[in-house]
């Protein structure tokens, strides 16, 4: 039988930390969420979650979350917004609501938990990425850089923590197939770019809780990106030459 942990999970009223929810949560373990979705909680309540209305960009919000839940075992960082667009064609707004969300949130909430793990020695921060992180793409230049953001703080928040028995893991999806992205692109044409190549919640969510069971450093999905990124630390000119062409078309 395995370790049944007590897991929080940030942005759980929809796509892939909703699945994960579902998931965690049939699987016997103690799980709470957190959201703005008074409906989506409420699905998750009815499966068994503990929840806490919250949003995580307003103010103290990082403080009262800490009050109010019960200490994890494991937080599973899956809150996440973009907004596709040229550089400088992003509105300020939407920079400020990316960085909120995407980074300032995160790194707030790992700051408070860090010192109750160290006492215990033990705890396990999942954060989801982005291939976007990685290796950025036009019209994604702000979500990229929050992305690249959380990449090295995570790098070096693990090399922080380890000592004290706590792991830091981080899945960098590719595009997914859910509600996300149709709000991150308002035309609709990356949707219909990629077509098929889309992951699904379920690979995602699927990767997630194995990364919780067997704590990695990171994992690209679809493992062929991780290839892909390796490509580009080696030879960005010419991967940016190639993927240029694609974005910049396919997305007008």
């Amino acid at each position: 039988m395995r370790n049944l942990k007590k897991i929080l999970i940030t942005g759980a009223t929809s796509g892939v930390g909703y699945e994960t929810a579902v998931r965690l949560i049939s699987e016997g373990h103690r799980v709470q969420v957190t959201g703005r979705s008074l409906e989506g909680l409420a699905l998750l309540e009815a499966l068994g979650a503990d929840v806490i209305q919250l949003d995580l960009t307003s103010e103290g919000a990082a403080d009262r979350l800490l009050c109010e839940m019960e200490m994890p075992d494991v937080i599973i960082f899956s809150a996440g917004v973009a907004k596709f667009a040229l550089a400088h064609e992003t509105e300020d707004q939407q920079l400020e609501q990316m960085f909120s969300v995407n980074v300032m949130a995160p790194i707030q909430l790992t700051q408070r938990i860090i010192p109750l793990w160290m006492e215990r020695k033990a705890g396990h921060l999942i954060y989801i990425g982005s291939q976007a992180g990685k290796v950025a793409t036009p019209k994604a230049a702000v979500y990229a850089a929050t992305k690249h953001a959380l990449i090295g703080y995570t790098d070096a928040v693990r090399m922080e923590v380890s000592q004290y028995g706590i792991d830091v893991s981080v899945i960098h999806p590719g595009p997914i197939d859910t509600a996300f992205l149709d709000k991150a692109d308002d035309a609709g044409t990356y949707r219909k770019s990629l077509g098929k190549h889309l992951l699904s919640v379920e690979e995602v969510a699927k990767a997630v809780v194995k990364t919780v069971h067997l704590p990695k450093r990171q994992i690209d999905l679809p493992r062929v990106m991780g290839i892909t990124s390796k490509l580009h630390a080696i030879a960005p000119d010419w991967v940016e030459r190639i993927g240029r062409p694609f974005f910049m078309k396919k997305m007008q």
